[in-house]
């Protein structure tokens, strides 16, 4: 790949930014230049102004930075920003580093529904990249554009499903059930006396980013719009469980074409392989899916951090007697599910010459 590039990382203090910091500490490819929060933060090293909640330690080349104000001036040096900012802060934010010519991937929702803003699930739909130069032309950008990741369920939803749009056409229904572990809301998260002994049959706004964001990601592109999905129907079901790390998904699929068996999905789940692999970024897993055939799995504990956590571990697939085909998914929702991803994005728009 291409030669260190200095990055920046907005919302470094909060879950995600930590979660950053983490996969970009020794990355042959980025450097941590600069890191921005809230004006509360601002001004303080870094291991003065979070409340780390990692297993390993704050690195020791970031723990005595500066946390900047989230401001493009504080990181015009930047050839990268990722950003994990809560959605109500992010979208003017972001939309400022965009006008200041600034590369910007971000985790957050504000941008996912524009029709200029690729939404890229880097083993999935690398081919979105391809809106770049249409983006920068209406933006009037020389090198700076804007890639959103997708929500943390809809990532592990997408990509098996993606090889079975690859392997066997259409799709025509997708049922899906989730439950989620609790780090996808962020620290503090939810209450303890709601989740301890419980699960939490609702999520505010999660079953209506994972029907559409899936028709955007799995859809089309003729490098000036994007091309959703019209013809396949997907209804989601999601819930909050007593887990720390790995949204489970249970998934049911219709095809249009007709049924495939078992082992034909098996084959196209082992076989399936994405452009970020072929490209042979730095965090791209060896297997796109893992698949694995044990009855009782997958399971969060025991899988989540398969290849560092940005493959999707899938299993118990079998016939549906409502659909065609049902099957377990595993995806680990900080990594993959998303810092994992923005970081796997800009390694792949490192690797085409985007930056």
């Amino acid at each position: 790949m291409a030669p260190t590039k200095k990055v920046g990382i907005l919302g470094a203090t909060g879950t995600v930014g930590q979660r950053f910091i983490l996969l970009l500490a020794d990355h042959p490819v980025f450097t941590i230049h600069a890191l921005g929060a809230s004006s509360r933060s601002a001004g303080k090293a870094y291991k003065d102004a979070v409340k780390w909640k990692q297993a390993k330690p704050i690195p020791d080349n970031v723990e005595n930075l500066t946390v900047k104000a989230c401001v493009s001036e504080e990181f015009k040096e930047c050839d990268v920003v990722f950003s994990g900012l809560d959605a109500d802060v992010a979208g003017d934010i972001e939309m400022d580093f965009l006008k200041s010519n600034l590369v910007v991937f971000s985790n957050a929702k504000n941008y996912r529904r524009d029709p200029t803003v690729p939404l890229i699930v880097p083993t999935v739909n690398t081919n979105h990249f391809d809106l770049i130069p249409y983006q920068r032309t209406i933006n009037k950008q020389t090198k700076g554009f804007l890639i959103t990741n997708a929500n943390c369920s809809t990532t592990g939803l997408v990509v098996p499903l993606k090889a079975l749009q690859d392997a066997f056409g259409p799709m025509s229904h997708i049922l899906v059930h989730t439950q989620q572990a609790i780090s996808g809301s962020g620290y503090p998260g939810v209450p303890s006396l709601d989740i301890l002994d419980n699960i939490v049959p609702y999520i505010s706004g999660e079953e209506e980013k994972m029907e559409w964001e899936t028709s955007k990601i799995l859809g089309g592109s003729d490098g000036k719009q994007f091309l959703p999905l019209t013809d396949t129907i997907v209804s989601a079901t999601c819930t909050r469980v007593p887990v720390i790390d790995g949204h489970l998904e249970s998934v049911s699929v219709k095809f249009a074409n007709g049924c495939p068996s078992v082992e034909d999905i098996y084959k196209a789940f082992e076989e399936y392989t994405s452009e970020a692999q072929a490209l042979d970024c730095y965090s791209a897993p060896q297997q796109a899916i893992s698949v694995n055939k044990a009855a009782d799995r997958p399971q969060p504990r025991l899988d989540r951090d398969m290849d560092k956590g940005q493959t999707v571990t899938v299993g118990r697939v079998r016939p549906c007697p409502v659909l065609d085909i049902k099957f377990m998914l595993l995806v680990h929702n900080t990594v993959l599910g998303a810092a994992g991803s923005s970081v796997l994005n800009a390694e792949v728009a490192v690797a085409k010459g985007l930056i």
